[in-house]
């Protein structure tokens, strides 16, 4: 077989079709608003953004009197600005290579590199909304009835059963597997235990991943409470951040992060509503925090939350309104890490990757798109010491869009 010169063409192709077989989990995140931003000569450039509606929701008529409801429709933002690449070079000695030889020692390893470094960061994005967590922190997931927490918690908030994923710590996906070889089903123990495939779970696409995040749970400190009653708000006001101010005090005085964006608390008899007939539930609404605080000299602490409190309407979170006093209790233990295993649908989390510009200094250089997936490769050749140099970019935006449909998870 004769060698094959390369060219930035060559290693830009070769490069996206690693990319799409190595997105693994991220092929099932929603992927529809790459579409949406405007075409240009030279492709997308950092810090391109769209609107992204949030659906309208609606409280049901009783009787036959009309009662005519406002149709508000919020909406968030996806914002091109992750750029990511992987360099690097070779003597004009190596220029010459097979294609195969590439993929296997520098393309592959490089497209590698850069899926994880994409994976995790969406994941830490997706984890950081997130404010529905089942089971115990640090607990390894062991058992179906621990699994099917995660699936009745999706129910209760009315997500959709096609296009559910769960996406699984090592330690949890393999504590699973093991429980499963011990059923007697042929089909699901023969691909567990050769395969270490679990393949879909009461309707969920059960994937591991090495990347998922851990939450550092914050400091935390004092008997933090309610301080002040009547704080609610409608969705009108937070219909574009789906977040709402909590204002709190009992906390240790002055200091510094006493919470971290991720940490999880549920409010004495505030209780989540089934989001479609507003009744309320059996479970306390969780709370996720999704900005770092600190207290103040007199251990007052104002939290940015989400979901926000919103005690009826068409967007009703809650059964009622905090009361004062009522006491704040977090999840975890101060100052610990935990795990995260994520269940989501595919409309919670939106991933787009975008042709990059292609600088017009640059030549040779290639930009190649498939599938929804767009990579640039640049040569640049160093005459003084007779070395090919190539840099590889990848241009992506991410958004939590839909907190309501996912949740965390751990072991019971």
């Amino acid at each position: 077989m004769s060698n094959t010169a390369l060219t930035a063409s060559i290693v830009a192709k070769e490069a996206l079709v690693i990319l799409e077989n190595e997105l693994g989990i991220l092929k099932n995140l929603h992927r529809a608003h790459e579409d949406e931003f405007t075409n240009s000569v030279n492709g997308y450039k950092i810090g391109d953004t769209i609107n992204i509606r949030r659906p309208a929701d609606f409280t049901v008529r009783s009787g036959a009197t009309l009662s005519t409801q406002d149709v508000i429709e919020g909406k968030t933002t996806l914002t091109i600005d992750q750029q990511i690449g992987v360099d690097f070079q070779f003597t004009s000695q190596e220029l010459t290579l097979k294609i195969g030889d590439l993929s296997e020692r520098v393309i592959k390893p490089a497209m590698s590199s850069i899926v994880n470094s994409m994976a995790s960061d969406v994941f830490t994005q997706m984890y950081q909304g997130t404010y529905n967590w089942i089971g115990t922190p640090g607990t390894t997931l062991t058992t179906f009835a621990g699994f099917a927490k995660a699936a009745e918690r999706l129910d209760l908030m009315s997500v959709p059963m096609e296009g559910r994923t769960a996406g699984l710590h090592p330690t949890d996906f393999w504590g699973l597997v093991g429980s499963q070889t011990a059923l007697y089903s042929p089909t699901l123990v023969g691909t567990a235990y050769r395969d270490g495939d679990l393949g879909k779970i009461g309707g969920i696409d059960t994937k591991m991943s090495q990347v998922l995040p851990t939450h550092t749970v914050g400091p935390l400190g004092g008997t933090p409470l309610v301080n002040g009653a009547s704080q609610n708000v409608t969705y009108d006001t937070a219909k574009n951040t789906w977040t709402s101010s909590l204002i709190t005090d009992g906390w240790t005085a002055s200091a510094a992060s006493r919470v971290k964006a991720g940490d999880i608390f549920t409010i004495a008899n505030v209780y989540m509503v089934n989001p479609k007939t507003k009744v309320k539930t059996s479970v306390l609404q969780q709370f996720v925090v999704t900005a770092d605080g600190s207290s103040d000299g007199s251990g007052n602490l104002t939290l940015t939350v989400s979901p926000p409190i919103i005690s009826s309407g068409a967007f009703q979170t809650v059964d009622s309104v905090p009361a004062d006093n009522a006491a704040l209790t977090f999840l975890g233990t101060a100052s610990t890490a935990y795990r995260n295993n994520l269940v989501f649908h595919k409309n919670a989390m939106s991933l787009a990757v975008v042709p990059m510009e292609m600088p017009q200094a640059a030549y040779n250089g290639s930009r190649q798109s498939y599938k929804g997936l767009s990579v640039r490769v640049i040569p640049i050749y160093d005459g003084t010491n007779d070395i090919s140099k190539w840099r590889l970019d990848l241009l992506y935006g991410r958004k939590l869009i839909d907190p309501r449909l996912a949740t965390r998870m751990s072991g019971t």
